[in-house]
């Protein structure tokens, strides 16, 4: 059993900890919020049609690379599917099911 005193050192660690850790837990909040933002305008677009990801990174002012990353981890939680082929570049749409 824990005496009272060990219970306040306790709590004056945990209270220690959050403080030295607020910034980065705000930081990872604000990442997470620009995430899902990219990706709702992702799905925005894609709700009009299939669209590559040369044609989503256009219409959204974002890089490539940024799309792409956002497609594939869009897709392997079976948000997005690969629906045909246009030229060099696969077409993404939104996957129909519980999760879209």
């Amino acid at each position: 059993m824990t005496t009272r005193e060990e219970r306040k050192q306790r709590a004056e660690l945990l209270k220690r900890v959050r403080e030295e850790r607020t910034n980065t837990v705000q930081a990872t909040q604000s990442h997470l919020k620009e995430q899902q933002a990219i990706r709702k305008q992702l799905q925005e677009i894609m709700r009009e049609g299939p669209a590559t990801v040369p044609d989503l990174a256009s219409a959204t002012d974002l890089s490539t690379q940024t799309v792409l990353w956002h497609v594939t981890a869009m897709k392997k939680y079976d948000l997005v599917k690969e629906v045909s082929f246009d030229g060099e570049y696969y077409q993404y749409a939104l996957a129909e099911g519980p999760n879209s």
